[in-house]
Formats: structure tokens, C-alpha cells, sequence
């Protein structure tokens, strides 16, 4: 299968960026610019959306292309300026064919899945730093689950959620839950906010929280569920991490919330 050869025929283009795929950006007015083009040995087919790291870079798959004629895929980074980093070439053997987006841990790594490859030809869920060292942490078998088209999330019990298009019991398809060891936080809705600004956390176990606290300054808040909570940005408050104190320990927001002036 070449980088270049549709399993549908593409609409007729003449220009560089319809061969392999392109990023681009596009403004608030329309304003449109192609931030760059895949050659095939780079990526071809980039198919999930862009993912934003911690680092302000962004990250995503193309479905096919690669190094050394490699035509399974790849990882890459690109900076917010277009310059673009092959993080990882799949070769099959760790998997082929990712089709969704990234999702970047707690931990900081980027976690995946490829629809096809590893053992079986039935998919893979894969994690890849920054730096572009992939872990294979599963492949599927069909009786798990086979050809994971969507990507992961994360719950904010540590876990990732997912599901396969096929495969399982039924053959239909599954939902599966892997265990990566990453410790629960907590997650703010909206991530942004001036000071006044309701804000909800979404988290596990937390009906007897004691305090919440924006990157320091202590704020009121109100217990709904044991699973959400709501807080009001206190005065004093500036960007950074959002802590809820619990009797089990203290958790910590995923990102950083943003402080507006």
C-alpha cells in the first residue's frame, strides 16, 4: 500500500499539500495558511485532530507514511511555527494505521491507539513521550476488542477510556478501560476565567473536601456530588494549578487554570 495511493480516488488538486496531507491554521476572520506539507516520508494522511501539549507544541497522527519506506503511520510534533518533528514511524509489528487523536496524560506523555497491526493485524494502544520514546501497552487479540478507530480519554480516576469497532464477544465491538498507574486529579470547567468566575471541578471521592485552593489563594466552594464540586476564583488568584484537599490526599488539575485580567 504506497502513501500515494487512495483507497478512494481524491478529488482532482494540482497543488503540493493535497499529495500527502497538510496542517493548517486558520483565523478568527478566515484567513487561511497552510502551515505545512507531508512528503510520504514524513507522514501521509493525517486523519485525528491536533492535540496541544503542556509545552504549547501540538501533536497528532497521519494514518499512513513513514522513515525508511515504512508506510504505517506516524507520530509527530509541530511547533506553532511549522516546524515539524517525526516523533515515530510505525513499522506494523507496534501497530498501523492511527486515525485519532492524541491524549496527553497526567503524566505528560501522549497516549494512542493505531487501528490496525501488532500481533493479530488488530490494533494497538501505544503511549509516546515528547521526545518520541513509544511504549506498546496492549494489543488487541478480537476477543478484546479489534481496530480501535476513536482514541482514548481520560477519567479523572487515572484511567483511559476507549472502544474498538469490532471484535468481543458479540464481534460488534467493545468499551475497555486500561490501567496505566496515574494517579486521580481533577478537572476545571471552563480552564479559563476571571476572578468572581464560577468554576466546576469534576473529580472522584469528593464529598469531604476541605478546602480548594488556585495555585495557592484558598476559594469558596460547595460540594454537589462525589463527584463535582463548584468553586469562585478567589481575589488574589493567578494562574496555575487548581488543588482540592480530600481525606484520602490532595488533587491536583490536569492544567493549569488560566487567570484572565
Amino acid at each position: 500500500m504506497g502513501c500515494f495511493t487512495e483507497r478512494r480516488p481524491p478529488p482532482a488538486r494540482t497543488d503540493v499539500a493535497q499529495s500527502s496531507g497538510a496542517i493548517y491554521t486558520i483565523s478568527l476572520a478566515g484567513a487561511f495558511t497552510i502551515l505545512y506539507s507531508f512528503s510520504g516520508t514524513d507522514g501521509c494522511a493525517p486523519r485525528g485532530a491536533l492535540s496541544q501539549g503542556n509545552d504549547g507544541n501540538l501533536y497528532g497522527t497521519t494514518q499512513r507514511g513513514g522513515f525508511g519506506g515504512l508506510d504505517y503511520g506516524t507520530v509527530f510534533q509541530i511547533t506553532p511555527a511549522g516546524a515539524l518533528t517525526t516523533l515515530h514511524s510505525f513499522d506494523n509489528t507496534d501497530g498501523s494505521e492511527p486515525l485519532a487523536a492524541l491524549v496527553q496524560g497526567t503524566d505528560g506523555d501522549f497516549y494512542g491507539t493505531t487501528s490496525s497491526g501488532g500481533a493479530g493485524g488488530w490494533g494497538t494502544i501505544f503511549k509516546i513521550t515528547p521526545t518520541g520514546t513509544l511504549t506498546t501497552l496492549h494489543i488487541f487479540e478480537n476477543a478484546d476488542g479489534a481496530q480501535p478507530y476513536g482514541g482514548l480519554v481520560q477519567h479523572t480516576n487515572g484511567a483511559f477510556y476507549g472502544t474498538t469497532s469490532s471484535g468481543g464477544s458479540s464481534g460488534d465491538g467493545t468499551v475497555y478501560r486500561l490501567i496505566a498507574s496515574l494517579h486521580p486529579f481533577v478537572k476545571t470547567l471552563p480552564t479559563f476565567g476571571k476572578v468572581g468566575t464560577t468554576v466546576t471541578i469534576m473529580g472522584s471521592n469528593l464529598t469531604g473536601v476541605t478546602s480548594v485552593t488556585f495555585n495557592g489563594s484558598a476559594a469558596v466552594f460547595t460540594v454537589l456530588t462525589s463527584y463535582e464540586i463548584t468553586a469562585i476564583v478567589p481575589a488574589g488568584a493567578t494562574t496555575g494549578t487548581v488543588q482540592v484537599a480530600t481525606p484520602s490526599g490532595t488533587l491536583s488539575s490536569n492544567t493549569a487554570y488560566q487567570v484572565l485580567p
